[in-house]
């Protein structure tokens, strides 16, 4: 059974991506390691059919971190069994990349963003240096990879002229959704504990351009719905504040953290979904969110910003409104639409049943399966 070590910098109980992607290669034959690391609020590891290892740092965040796991992860990955590496993203592909080339095991690269072009690195170009030295250093000289969307794809190959595999970061298909929605006549109007309210969702990091400030200045405009934030991050106290601050506490409710079993069953209780990225750096530009993704499988219209990744899906199934600008009174405009307009709201969750055959992991899972068949054939 041939063994690979993928490696992320998260404590691994969040990250569904990886989860899906362990438990298909585990499920295919595959012997997969998970490694991330321990923080001290860290939850028990749930069971899944691979195998999970977190290493502890004494540094939490910033360079430091970056340059302490690195070196843990070095030598754990020197004496590991295995029979190939995989690095998911940057920051995790120098030590990957020199045990690859002590011990001459394949180095794989899973890109699942645009890493020198995240706006925590853009707006800091001293630390955007390093790390696209980094890449050039690394993606050039390994011959397997594979990315979230098309786009990033194409712009990785040109740059680096290493041939990328497109997998995107799907949802399984939904095979049935029972979530006490009612349909006759007015598509999904989704109740919030029973008060009457519908239900505007947030999933994801609460990060720097998100367009989440945003989204809770609108609700200054939206009296007869909740927003739920799913998640924390960077700006987790500030967030709070703004809807203090902007007396909105009554409709803006923080959910904190969401192990991925449980956010499969709240998505499908949404009314809108948002996820509305700032164009600040190229990797949120050319993304293809997962939420999105998610919107589409739960078969909720979501609105979203209006880039490429987003524009071929909508071109082709009317499952979204875009915005062309991330501006406050359009996202009230965007909002107001979708619980105004009921024909719209149908049609759009009629589009989302369509997409949601198409968007689906199941059919990623067989390209993700047939890329390692080709580094390490079962």
């Amino acid at each position: 059974m041939p063994k690979i070590l993928l490696t992320v910098t998260n404590d691994l109980t969040y990250d569904q991506r990886m989860q899906r992607i362990c438990t298909s290669l585990a499920n295919a034959g595959y012997d997969a390691d998970l490694i991330g690391r321990k923080l001290p609020d860290s939850k028990p590891l749930r069971d899944f059919p691979f195998q999970q290892k977190r290493l502890f740092c004494f540094f939490k965040k910033g360079k430091f971190f970056y340059l302490e796991y690195n070196i843990r992860l070095f030598f754990y990955l020197l004496f590991a069994k295995t029979d190939a590496i995989c690095a998911i993203d940057l920051d995790t592909i120098l030590a990957a990349f020199f045990v690859s080339k002590i011990r001459r095991k394949p180095l794989i690269y899973d890109a699942h963003e645009y890493f020198t072009e995240v706006p925590e690195v853009v707006d800091r170009p001293r630390i955007q240096r390093v790390w696209e030295r980094i890449a050039r250093l690394t993606i050039p000289r390994t011959p397997y990879a594979y990315t979230v969307c098309e786009s990033l794809a194409e712009i990785f190959e040109q740059q680096y002229g290493t041939a990328f595999e497109v997998i995107r970061n799907a949802p399984k298909k939904r095979e049935t959704v029972d979530d006490g929605r009612e349909t006759a006549d007015g598509g999904r109007w989704t109740r919030d504990e029973g008060r009457g309210e519908v239900i505007i969702l947030y999933q994801g990091a609460l990060n720097e351009g998100r367009g989440i400030e945003q989204s809770i200045e609108a609700m200054c405009e939206i009296d007869n719905a909740i927003l739920w934030l799913v998640g924390e991050g960077d700006l987790s106290q500030e967030l709070r504040d703004l809807a203090e601050k902007l007396e909105v506490t009554d409709r803006v409710r923080f959910l904190g953290y969401v192990e991925p079993a449980d956010l499969q069953q709240l998505t499908p209780q949404a009314t809108v979904g948002l996820n509305l990225l700032e164009n600040k750096g190229l990797s949120y530009y050319y993304s293809l969110s997962n939420k999105f993704l998610d919107y589409i499988q739960a078969g909720v219209p979501s609105i979203n910003m209006n880039f490429p990744e987003v524009q071929k899906i909508v071109e082709q199934y009317e499952v979204a409104l875009t915005l062309d600008r991330l501006e406050t009174p359009l996202v009230v405009a965007a909002i107001q639409r979708l619980l105004n307009d009921k024909k719209l709201y149908n049609h759009i969750q009629l589009e989302c049943k369509k997409a949601a055959q198409i968007y689906i992991w199941e059919v990623e899972e067989k390209r993700l399966i047939d890329f390692y068949q080709r580094v390490l054939p079962i």
